[in-house]
């Protein structure tokens, strides 16, 4: 019979110690170089499974915002996905609680919570739970979830203290290599969702009405404050001299607002080819607002008809700032007249108002304009926006409202808004 000497076992200590130390290496190396998340936790669990000996692992991340554990990765035991574990129960919120690799020595004698824990999830996996090793996943002092180990392939299917110490140190490359899986894939998720928001504000800008030459009486402009905008501004040639123009301000910033201001800006576009009554679109666009927008969002909008050959404007507002409307004399006037902004309401009635219109310019704006802040927060104001009309009121309409914005911007104001201008100039 062989007996092992002492210098034998340390030798074969040595070399254990070392293929540890190798194998730590290569997982480290390997795991390094794979962003792919997925990838990343089959080439773990292979790994790990592999050195362990075990029989069945599976990785736990935390959900922060709901609390629990859920597997996103799991070897030869199935049905995980399929549950939840909150972040308080069984040996897995003991290890992350501790901070600890546990090692539970056999399910059957340990204490009752961790013992009716394996028998409840065995029943719903069908699979049976011996022992188990669980090791929290930690990088960068946070823990975001655990590396858990199930049965060792030996006669008694149970795992040793050994075995624990070495799923510590393995559960530290596998930590970092999670991490940085997800971070990468975060990065992806947002480049791409950036790339869709620049798809969004290029198919807004499609949405805008395009200026024409300097005889057409009507130009508008509209600088979004981010990549998206939430202000919308139309104008066409309906025939006979009659011109029409919209422009409106949905609440609220972001992809919500975007959205809803597409909707609003392709209804107005198309319902008025051919209806002329400016109440009457108003009546009609609200109640559609009001059918499908978000609780809390709504519209602002002011639109009309200039008729060229009576000299005259018909005008109906919903919530929007009133335009001011600037005189061959030199006079700003306001035209005042409004209803609610569109989608508060649903059964309201708007009133629309003709107002004789020559030989001036109305400027139909949005709050962006008035509310740009100079550095020491004082507000642009509707004062100092009459400034800058008369200032370049004597450019023509598509070039004047270009240098207006220019001229604002320039002068150090910060815009937290959409800027939106709409002049009809009044032959």
């Amino acid at each position: 019979m062989f007996f092992k000497t002492k210098k034998t076992e340390k030798i074969e200590q040595d070399n254990t110690s070392q293929k540890d130390l190798a194998l730590i290496t290569q997982m480290n190396h390997e795991l390094a170089t794979s962003l792919d998340l997925n990838e990343t936790l089959q080439k773990s669990l292979e790994v790990i499974i592999k050195r362990i000996n075990a029989q069945a692992a599976n990785i736990f991340l935390i959900d922060e915002k709901k609390q629990v554990f859920q597997c996103i990765a799991s070897k030869y035991q199935a049905y995980l996905e399929e549950y939840e574990i909150p972040l308080t129960q069984g040996v897995m919120g003991k290890a992350v609680l501790q901070k600890k690799c546990i090692r539970v020595g056999d399910v059957r004698k340990d204490i009752r919570e961790i013992a009716e824990f394996y028998f409840d999830l065995d029943n719903k996996t069908n699979f049976t739970t011996y022992s188990v090793l669980c090791a929290p996943l930690i990088a960068a002092n946070e823990c975001i979830g655990v590396l858990h180990c199930l049965n060792k392939k030996t006669a008694n299917k149970l795992f040793e203290e050994g075995d624990r110490k070495l799923l510590e140190t393995l559960s530290t490359p596998a930590a970092l290599a999670i991490r940085n899986a997800r971070m990468a894939k975060e990065l992806v998720d947002k480049n791409r969702m950036q790339k869709e928001i620049e798809i969004v504000g290029e198919i807004q800008k499609t949405l805008l009405s395009q200026n024409k030459d300097h005889l057409f009486p009507i130009a508008g402009i509209n600088i979004p404050a981010k990549i998206v905008s939430g202000d919308f501004y139309n104008f066409s040639d309906l025939g006979e001299g009659k011109y029409g123009f919209g422009v409106a301000d949905v609440s609220g910033k972001g992809i919500k607002s975007s959205l809803l201001m597409a909707k609003a800006s392709s209804l107005y576009r198309c319902l008025s080819k051919t209806i002329f009554s400016a109440s009457e679109l108003l009546n009609l666009l609200n109640k559609e607002i009001c059918e499908t927008a978000a609780r809390g969002m709504f519209v602002t909008m002011l639109l009309g008809v200039y008729d060229s050959n009576k000299k005259e404007l018909l005008m109906a507002n919903a919530g929007h700032e009133p335009p001011l409307i600037y005189s061959k004399d030199g006079k700003f006037s306001n035209y005042t007249e409004a209803g609610p902004p569109l989608g508060i309401m649903p059964k309201i009635k708007y009133k629309e108002t003709t107002i004789p219109f020559s030989e001036s310019s109305m400027y139909v704006f949005t709050d962006g304009i008035t509310e740009i802040k100079e550095p020491n927060g004082e507000m642009l104001g509707a004062d100092g926006f009459q400034n800058y009309i008369k200032k370049y009121q004597s450019k023509p309409n598509n070039e004047r409202l270009k240098i207006i914005i220019e001229d604002i911007v320039k002068s150090g104001k910060i815009q937290k808004d959409d800027l939106t201008i709409v002049v009809v100039d009044g032959k």
